[in-house]
């Protein structure tokens, strides 16, 4: 099995760089872009037609992290590091991926695309200041721990 380990690596790195790159696209070009557009059923229309094509890429990649980062940690036997706080940053990868898997796979379909409808339609501006404040968030706990675990794994701990 650690003959594996390595292209685990390859496909972790892969995978976060295609999802987090995205939600940096998205939150730096695509938003923005949108709501500069003038007519609000324009927005919700490209907004939801870029997000839909975008939500299938994080889905398999939020997926393909998880798979290849359980796997490393079984292979590496590294359960014991998430006693340790200098490894913050494991708990803070699995914490980013919970929030993406839960967004993802249950609020979006169930919840977030209903209200999004219902709002974008009402008051666009709010509607899409929330998002874009969302999407910041997300985005800038997700380099955040990008930065940790670049670090942490290569032996810098920041604590």
């Amino acid at each position: 099995m650690m003959e594996y380990l390595s292209l685990a690596r390859v496909i972790h790195v892969l995978a976060v760089i295609l999802w987090i790159g995205g939600v940096a696209m998205v939150t730096t070009v695509i938003i923005p872009a949108v709501k500069k557009m003038n007519s609000p059923k324009e927005r919700m229309e490209t907004f939801e037609r870029i997000e839909g094509k975008f939500s299938l890429q994080a889905k398999i990649t939020t997926l393909l992290t998880a798979l290849s980062g359980f796997f490393m940690l079984y292979v590496m036997d590294a359960w014991e590091r998430f006693l340790y706080v200098q490894f913050w940053w494991l708990h803070a990868m699995v914490l980013v991926w919970l929030i993406f898997t839960v967004i993802l796979f249950v609020l979006e379909p169930l919840v977030l695309h209903k209200l999004y409808k219902k709002h974008a339609i009402k008051n666009p501006e709010k509607t899409f200041n929330f998002i874009h404040r969302a999407h910041w968030i997300l985005l800038m706990v997700s380099l955040l721990t990008i930065l940790g675990a670049v670090a942490g794994s290569h032996g810098w701990y920041l604590v």
